[in-house]
């Protein structure tokens, strides 16, 4: 199970992403609800955890007014977000983490006991008849195997790197979906008017 306390689990809020169905806009900083984006998924992780960072592409200095760490994905930039997993694996590993809860910044309805609810990792989140592999628990220890996958010739499907590491689906049977992804100006009017 994962770590009541939070102490050994650490969270990244993936936001790598350009944008292109919202015309290139940074999703972090879309407001919902009179907040953006990524303070909702700050909100969503840190009750779970003991340190939250970003991954983020671009100039780290328009998040700095969250005062979370801003990772980048190095040498496997372009590799599409297992990268930002990856980035995510090192920063945990390098603050004594053991688990990695990551969360794409677009999902602003995740529950806020999502990693009590994962279990023990490796595991990822289903519901509505879809498994969405960005809403995981990663073991840090298995950076290294992810690091081989990303050095491979691809693709990088986050699937095939999660079928590699045998992580296993938890269901979500929450009446309104829990995943809903913000990918849209129509996704985020629904969201604004309370219909996701």
């Amino acid at each position: 199970m994962a770590d009541p306390s939070g102490s050994h689990l650490r969270a990244v809020i993936l936001a790598g992403g350009a944008g292109r169905r919202l015309g290139g806009v940074d999703k972090a900083l879309l407001i919902l609800h009179g907040r953006t984006m990524l303070d909702h998924a700050i909100a969503t992780v840190s009750g779970q955890v003991g340190a939250v960072a970003l991954s983020a592409a671009g100039d780290p200095a328009r998040f700095a007014r969250f005062g979370i760490p801003v990772l980048e994905d190095g040498r496997h930039r372009g590799k599409g977000p297992l990268a930002g997993v990856l980035a995510g694996m090192r920063w945990a590993a390098a603050s004594g983490g053991e688990t990695l809860l990551s969360l794409p910044v677009d999902t602003p309805f995740a529950p806020r006991d999502l990693a009590a609810r994962l279990g023990a990792a490796p595991a990822v989140a289903a519901s509505h008849g879809r498994t969405h592999h960005l809403v995981a628990l990663w073991p840090v220890a298995a950076a290294d195997a992810l690091e081989r996958f990303l050095d491979g010739p691809g693709p990088y499907r986050v699937s095939g790197f999660a079928a590699e590491i045998g992580m296993r689906a938890v269901a979500f049977a929450d009446e309104r979906d829990p995943f809903v992804n913000i990918n849209t100006q129509a996704d985020l009017d629904a969201a604004e008017a309370g219909r996701c």
